[in-house]
């Protein structure tokens, strides 16, 4: 017999379906004779066969071996067959269905266009009247407004819109980022029927207890927090709202017309409206069938909930169909109620990092990642964790992306403009016959005014207003993948900013982008690398030390990847150029190593016997001014501290050095340190020389 219990406290959930005001019986009575009528035939029933109900497969995926995985994936291929005849988005499908129904689509097309058009026309009084720029913020939030009042499509429409900023002026994106999912629940009678049609089996062969009405409730569906019969265990279980197959369908269908109206006719917008209405579909369909998302947060598990401060919750198979999605409770606070958060003694600024290194690791390692990053979707665990939900949204970065991202950055704190204009090819933002010539004064204006903040201190939402202004002025088609990591990485931001207002996304990256640059061996950074550490031939090892000191911040980074990748790099067959730079810079090296140690020595001598032994020339044999000294001091200190840093590595072990002897055999090795020791030679032996032609009536300098 099953029962229904209370729902618990409203910021306890494992979807990131907002939370609205639970229902009131005045504001619902039908719903609820409904429910009372629905629970007495539940409970009316006879208890149901034990054969009937499935043994749930083994929860943690992570654990699951040799039988249990094999039960677990018959579980995953039976809630595949019932999810087989889930929709897909065709908008050839959609023309057949609604072509033939003019006045379902009258209907809808009037209502949509009595919104569109006010808006409209108040944009157009707004530009006539030379207020335009002036109202944006006031239209901005009055178009949120609209899109929540026209349903589902809508706001999922306006919540892809603030991803693009290719499209949408600023004001634009901030305020369609606010959109909530937030809609009226549908009857629970409704929802518990469609959970025993879409399993084949009763609710309480399936659940012991079930809260009697949702938990959440969002545009698609709304969840419910049960008990399952067979194990006792706790679940929410997200259920579809009827008919949202048919509304969504309707609109895309009419949104997909006023998209080619606009290709032809709006010359503002230079991007391809239809295929991003069409990409922006696919993924809502995609959302509408449960299974994908359950597969989903399978994949987000197996990648990234490896890190024991991330939690990703497990799916029950045997529960789930396309409409019907049965995964672990997770007990948790939403990322943005700071004080709940800090009430169980946890830090939001602790959560915030976690979830950033996460992003950066969806983003720039395996490519796939969450598409939906609202503060919905994490909450802080009580054991501290960052709990990952909703996976209906994902989206993957092209390999050569991922490289050409942290090459951009490269170029970013470079100032390299011209070379981060090429690397929009690379990010397929500009087609290759597009001349990125105009684009560069643009990019300069904009970041030579902010670096002058050191990276660490640049606020991550101006350097992404920056950019979105620039990719709106010019023929820009921002890649989806790309636009969502910044907004990701934005709402971060925003939320740590609660905490700490001199909180920064990028000081907290770096150390990331750091490691990848000094340990991937891939060609790509590698030269990314040598590109940051080396400038007109002189290699510049502030930057090497900096970079040390960031990547140490990052608990992957290890001091023995650090050093083979270049070490191959450097004896390559292709290293010939770097081998060059190399030479020189040992030279230089080994010379501020020498000339350094010298200097010490004098300095620790009295001052009586240096007469004695210099005879007044303090100098000695070799000719260095003042500055040269102070120059090749700093470069023997740098150095040191640099070779500090790496044997204070946590990993550091002499051992990690016997594989670089073994490269030191090899003939590309030796022919290199001969070549280092005769640049060393001749650097030396011009010093004597200038000695010994020195005139004799140069004034002596002291250099204590």
């Amino acid at each position: 017999m099953i029962s229904f219990v209370a729902a618990g406290s409203q910021r306890f959930c494992s979807s990131s379906l907002v939370l609205g005001p639970r229902p009131t019986s005045a504001s619902r009575p039908k719903t609820r004779r409904a429910r009372e009528a629905r629970a007495a035939v539940v409970e009316a029933r006879p208890p149901p066969a034990p054969a009937r109900v499935t043994r749930p497969a083994v929860r943690d995926a992570n654990l699951i071996v040799g039988g249990d995985r094999t039960e677990d994936l018959q579980a995953e291929v039976r809630a595949m067959a019932r999810a087989v005849n889930a929709s897909v988005y065709s908008p050839e499908d959609l023309a057949v269905q609604y072509g033939s129904r003019p006045i379902k689509v009258l209907r809808r097309t009037l209502e949509i266009l009595t919104a569109a058009g006010s808006f409209g026309l108040k944009l157009f009084l707004d530009k006539r009247n030379g207020v335009f720029d002036q109202k944006k913020r006031k239209r901005a939030a009055e178009l949120r407004r609209i899109f929540t009042r026209l349903g589902p499509t809508f706001v999922k429409l306006g919540q892809g819109l603030s991803t693009r900023p290719d499209i949408c002026p600023p004001e634009y994106l901030e305020e369609l980022a606010e959109l909530q999912d937030a809609l009226p629940t549908f009857p629970d009678a409704e929802a518990f029927s469609c959970i025993e049609r879409e399993l084949g089996l009763s609710l309480d062969s399936i659940f012991s207890s079930i809260s009697p009405s949702p938990i959440a409730a969002a545009s698609l569906g709304q969840v419910y927090k049960a008990q399952l019969t067979y194990s006792g265990q706790t679940v929410a279980v997200k259920v579809q709202r009827p008919g949202i197959e048919e509304a969504i369908g309707l609109d895309f269908y009419l949104i997909r017309g006023l998209g080619f109206f606009i290709n032809k006719y709006v010359d503002i917008i230079t991007s391809d409206v239809v295929a991003l209405i069409d990409e922006f579909a696919r993924r809502v369909y995609q959302e509408l069938n449960y299974v994908q998302e359950g597969q989903n947060a399978r994949r987000f598990k197996k990648l990234y909930a490896d890190r024991e401060d991330i939690l990703v919750p497990d799916i029950f198979w045997d529960y789930t169909s396309s409409k019907v999605l049965t995964m672990d409770w997770v007990d948790g606070v939403k990322l943005n109620e700071q004080d709940a958060i800090e009430r169980q003694g946890l830090k939001v600024l602790d959560l915030v990092n976690t979830g950033i290194q996460c992003s950066l690791r969806q983003l720039l390692e395996y490519g796939y990642f969450h598409a939906d990053p609202h503060p919905g979707n994490l909450l802080a665990t009580p054991e501290g964790k960052l709990a990952f939900l909703d996976f209906g949204m994902m989206s993957e970065t092209p390999e050569e992306a991922r490289f050409a991202i942290i090459g951009h950055v490269v170029h970013m704190v470079n100032r390299d403009y011209e070379a981060m204009a090429r690397d929009y090819y690379d990010l397929d933002f500009l087609s290759r016959d597009v001349d990125v010539s105009p684009i560069v004064p643009a990019l300069r204006n904009f970041f030579d005014d902010a670096l002058n903040y050191t990276v660490s201190e640049l606020n991550f939402k101006t350097l992404v207003n920056g950019l979105g202004a620039v990719f709106y002025q010019y023929p820009f088609n921002v890649p989806a993948y790309y636009a969502l990591i910044l907004r990701s990485l934005t709402v971060l931001e925003g939320l740590a900013l609660y905490a700490d207002p001199n909180f920064k996304v990028l000081a907290a990256s770096y150390p990331y982008f750091a490691k990848r640059l000094l340990t991937d061996p891939n060609p790509y950074l590698r030269d990314a690398l040598i590109e940051l550490l080396f400038k007109d031939g002189r290699f510049r090892w502030n930057r090497l030390e900096n970079l040390l000191v960031q990547g140490r911040k990052d608990r992957d980074f290890s001091a023995n990847d650090a050093l083979q990748p270049v070490l191959k790099l450097l004896l390559g067959p292709d290293g010939e150029e770097l081998r060059i730079l190399v030479i020189k810079e040992a030279v230089r090296i080994t010379e501020a190593v020498v000339i350094g140690t010298v200097v010490d020595t004098y300095n620790s001598i009295p001052n009586v016997v240096r007469a004695l032994i210099f005879s007044g020339n303090l100098t000695g044999p070799l000719t260095v001014n003042d500055s040269e000294i102070e120059s090749l001091m700093a470069l023997r200190d740098q150095v040191f501290r640099i070779w500090g840093l790496l044997r204070s590595s946590e990993d550091f072990d002499p051992a990690l050095l016997q594989p670089i002897l073994q490269v030191l055999q090899q003939p590309e090795a030796r022919s290199l340190g001969e070549r280092v020791i005769g640049g060393i030679t001749q650097r030396l032996a011009a010093r004597l020389l200038q000695q010994v032609l020195r005139a004799p009536t140069t004034v002596s300098t002291s250099i204590s």
